[in-house]
This record gives structure tokens, sequence and C-alpha cells, in this order.
């Protein structure tokens, strides 16, 4: 196992960044604005957990 500088090298914290891309990839179109703003902070607050948890 390598040595962890920062929380961007935990693959927890890059595979919420992909998942973070995919849910603002599929959110684009949606015109309920709530709902996709809400989803999308709900994406974000994931990997910014990992982060501050470290």
């Amino acid at each position: 196992m390598g040595t962890v500088r920062c929380f961007e090298d935990f693959k927890i914290w890059q595979d919420a960044r992909l998942l973070v891309n995919q849910v603002y990839l599929y959110t684009a179109g949606v015109k309920d604005y709530g709902f996709n703003d809400q989803v999308r902070r709900a994406a974000v607050s994931v990997m910014n957990n990992i982060a501050e948890g470290v």
C-alpha cells in the first residue's frame, strides 16, 4: 500500500468524484431544478464527507 499524502489519494474519494461527474451528466437534461439541485448536492456531499473524515 502506498503513502497517502492527502485525501485525493484515497481510492474511495476518487470513486466519489466519478460519481459526482456521472450525476452531473445524468441530470443535465432534468427540468425539475429543485430535484436536480438536491441530487447534485447529495453527490457532492459524499465526496466532501470522505475528505472531511480524513
